[in-house]
């Protein structure tokens, strides 16, 4: 990859995470406004956000794969896998994409994918879905922080290499 290659997949995830920060703060505010009504059809719109939210971490994490690692997991459990390759290091490519506990905390969310996308929204757990809200600030924290870093990272080796493009 170039210099303008890290340039642009650290630019895509800077903005990335603007997106999921905005997806995190309008997931805690359908659940604050939620919680003081006496319906419960805010906790389908937190599970589209939350499974938005995951969704926009993941597809950050799939264009590291394709681009950084050129080798995005497949198979019927590629989600979780994508999640282990991010947090290995890849020796002479990149170092580890996500932390240990960012693995875990994502692993939660990754979790709460398939049960949104397989359950009718009806059958969902408000306690379950109030668990996950709550964990979102770590979450999102935890994330920012290693993606972040990440993209710092991917900007470093661009200047690195930009005596060479």
């Amino acid at each position: 990859m170039t210099g303008r290659g890290y340039r642009a997949v650290a630019g895509r995830v800077r903005t990335g995470l603007d997106e999921i920060k905005e997806i995190a703060a309008r997931t805690e505010r359908i659940w604050s406004a939620g919680r003081s009504e006496a319906d419960d059809w805010y906790v389908d719109a937190v599970a589209l956000n939350l499974d938005g939210f995951h969704a926009g971490v993941e597809r950050l994490l799939e264009l590291i794969a394709e681009a950084v690692d050129e080798a995005k997991p497949v198979g019927s459990d590629w989600h979780r896998a994508l999640l282990s390759q991010m947090a290995a290091e890849i020796p002479d490519v990149r170092p580890p994409v996500l932390g240990t506990e960012t693995r875990k905390l994502l692993d939660r969310y990754c979790g709460f994918r398939h049960v949104v996308r397989n359950v009718y929204s009806f059958n969902l757990d408000p306690q379950q879905v109030g668990l996950l809200v709550a964990g979102l600030p770590e979450a999102l924290w935890t994330i920012t922080a290693d993606l972040g870093s990440f993209a710092d990272w991917l900007t470093s080796i661009a200047d690195v290499g930009s005596h060479d493009t």
